[in-house]
């Protein structure tokens, strides 16, 4: 079956989903609640959308379409406060990060869902590790030519939203030594990495996507991981590569920062972007992964080295023109300060320090979550 013809869409129109962890409140661990939680948010209207994850002891939350950056953070809001609520009758507390830092994989249960179980039959035990939590943004796209070039001109910036996210820290019990551990387990999957390099919609739909149908690997867009994939049914870029933040506020400033440097890589007053420009890829994200704000990447134009929380906040004053007509300003303010102090992922080590505890350390990561200190 062909590719579906991509859709239309609103330029820069732009949505986020949320994967969210759902823990005890007695220890602290994961607990296998999304059956519950989604029948209780069932009974009442709900904005934007809810669904299940492959793992029970997560959820996965949809905004609706948005235009700006204060509409999407107000309704990220509105779906805390309701999630929050539904958390407290059921005794769970719901908590962003990348990963849950002592969870053991082997004890998490598979949603029945018949996708996430052919998965699990596929996948073997990198299923379950794959309980693992990000925040992915799609942006709209006016031509499916419009979407290749976005795809592939972000490539010089996938550091930026990494270390900007990075909330993954700790894994199974012990600190990783990475900002976002989380990505290495996306790294497990074949069909992860980066899509191939065209700029024609025609070509990746009717050459490249077909000669992989072909094959009988992948049947759908959903098969590939890719850092950043294009959605046809939506008219979209998937932006992929985000832990799941620690505060709501957070993921909607990584969708505003999303949205205009979009704008302004649409003004193709850049070069464009070049097959050898990923010769640099894979070390420039694993320095983001690695050392977070603190990594040194290299551009992929010049091969000059610089400084990764430098790189961010430069770029971000660059876009406040586009902020400005956007209405995200505050989104690029509130990331230019996150970049000069302490990311996520610090802030978790802090609080595993001062709690003395990873469940502690869980405890904050809930009441983060919530809006409180």
């Amino acid at each position: 079956m062909a590719l579906e013809p991509f859709a239309q869409s609103k330029a820069l129109t732009f949505g986020v989903e949320l994967e969210l962890q759902l823990v005890s409140l007695s220890d602290f661990d994961l607990t296998a609640a999304s059956p519950d939680l989604l029948h209780l948010l069932a009974q009442k209207p709900f904005p934007g959308n809810v669904t299940p994850e492959i793992a029970e002891s997560m959820i996965e939350i949809n905004s609706s379409v948005h235009s700006s950056h204060l509409p999407l953070l107000a309704e990220l809001l509105e779906i805390r406060d309701i999630l929050v609520a539904a958390g407290d009758r059921l005794n769970i507390g719901l908590c962003g990060g990348g990963t849950h830092p002592f969870q053991h994989w082997s004890e998490q249960k598979i949603y029945p869902k018949q996708r996430f179980q052919e998965l699990s039959s596929l996948y073997g035990y990198l299923a379950k590790q794959f309980t693992v939590f990000g925040q992915h943004v799609h942006i709209g796209c006016a031509s499916g030519d419009d979407a290749m070039f976005l795809l592939h001109s972000l490539n010089r910036y996938i550091p930026h939203f990494i270390a900007l996210s990075a909330s993954s820290p700790f894994v199974q019990g012990h600190d990783s030594l990475f900002d976002s551990a989380r990505l290495n387990s996306v790294f497990a999957f074949p069909m992860s990495g980066r899509a191939p390099f065209t700029l024609s919609w025609d070509e990746f739909a009717n050459v490249y996507f077909a000669k992989m149908e072909g094959t009988g690997i992948i049947k759908s867009m959903k098969d590939f991981y890719w850092d950043v994939r294009p959605k046809p049914e939506y008219g979209t870029i998937e932006l992929r590569v985000c832990d799941t933040p620690l505060t709501v506020e957070r993921a909607a400033a990584l969708a505003g920062y999303l949205q205009a440097l979009c704008r302004h890589l649409l003004e193709r007053r850049e070069e464009p972007p070049v097959e050898d420009d990923y010769l640099v890829y894979n070390f420039n994200r694993f320095q983001a992964c690695r050392f977070g704000l603190d990594g040194a990447i290299t551009h992929p134009k010049t091969y000059e080295t610089m400084s990764l929380r430098e790189d961010i906040l430069t770029t971000l004053r660059k876009m406040e023109p586009h902020g400005e007509a956007l209405g995200s300003l505050g989104a690029l303010r509130h990331l230019s300060t996150a970049a000069q102090e302490a990311s996520d992922a610090t802030y978790l080590r802090r609080q595993y320090e001062e709690q003395g505890s990873a469940e502690g350390m869980v405890n904050a990561a809930i009441r983060r979550f919530r809006g409180k200190r």
